[in-house]
């Protein structure tokens, strides 16, 4: 990983810590790491490519944050940190960047973080790992999240969906064609501590449907009340109403 040492000693605006560890916090945007950070010589540990941060100033060009795994603080360039929404989608991270943090030892076959393509504006790139063997020198693989006219998102033009929240519900129940089902946000130290102690999901998937036992109307026809007892999720529900209207016309759109 990329090494940082450049320390600044700049006169800056403190600005005051959010709270910790508050569930509407989880929500919302945080920081991490893109490259270790050591400490100046003789100063104790320095940081490290995906720790969580706080900030505590900010100057435009160098950042001092402090991570809330150690609290050790520094000063480091803004470019090696990311702001991460949702968990998983990373705002300013390269392809090259979401490998090494997806090939983290805490991340399962499944992980995942969505980011800014590279190559194609107004476009994402969906970063999957998925651990098949110790031989495979590049187990993560990257998909491009293209937007239509109209606003939606897909993968495969077969499945379009109306944000990216519905794309990876959806995908978190099946992969339908990539490389593998997605089971949890890529790992952030300081964020997911616990996940140090042995992998577990963070997606739900729901128990697997007997398709020969379900007509269409029970699907089709839920109502707005209902949305808590569907059968299926609402990014499958996106997905399935996509397909019907490419293949039989705009006749059968859901109550959404």
């Amino acid at each position: 990983m990329g090494t940082c040492f450049t320390t600044c000693p700049s006169s800056v605006t403190v600005l005051p810590n959010p709270p910790q560890g508050s569930a509407g916090e989880l929500r919302d945007s945080v920081l991490v790491l893109l490259y270790d950070c050591p400490a100046p010589e003789h100063a104790g540990p320095g940081l490290y490519a995906g720790e969580r941060l706080t900030l505590t100033s900010d100057d435009g060009d160098f950042m001092r944050v402090r991570s809330t795994r150690t609290g050790r603080e520094m000063d480091v360039p803004a470019s090696y940190v990311a702001r991460v929404t949702h968990r998983w989608l990373f705002a300013g991270i390269s392809r090259y960047r979401a490998e090494e943090l997806l090939k983290h030892r805490s991340n399962p076959t499944g992980a995942f973080l969505i980011r800014e393509s590279e190559t194609n504006r107004d476009c994402y790139s969906l970063s999957i790992l998925r651990r098949a063997n110790s031989s495979d020198q590049n187990p993560v693989k990257h998909y491009l999240i293209s937007r239509l006219q109209n606003g939606r998102l897909y993968i495969s033009p077969e499945l379009t969906f109306h944000s990216l929240h519905h794309l990876v519900e959806h995908y978190s129940e099946s992969a339908a064609g990539l490389c593998c089902r997605l089971t949890m946000s890529c790992f952030i130290q300081g964020l997911d501590s616990t996940r140090e102690a042995g992998p577990a999901p963070t997606t739900t998937r729901r128990p697997t449907i007997n398709w020969k036992d379900v007509s269409r109307s029970m699907i089709l026809k839920r109502k707005r009340t209902d949305s808590g007892n569907s059968l299926v999720s609402e990014g499958l529900r996106e997905a399935i109403n996509s397909y019907l209207q490419m293949t039989e016309g705009s006749d059968h759109c859901w109550d959404t």
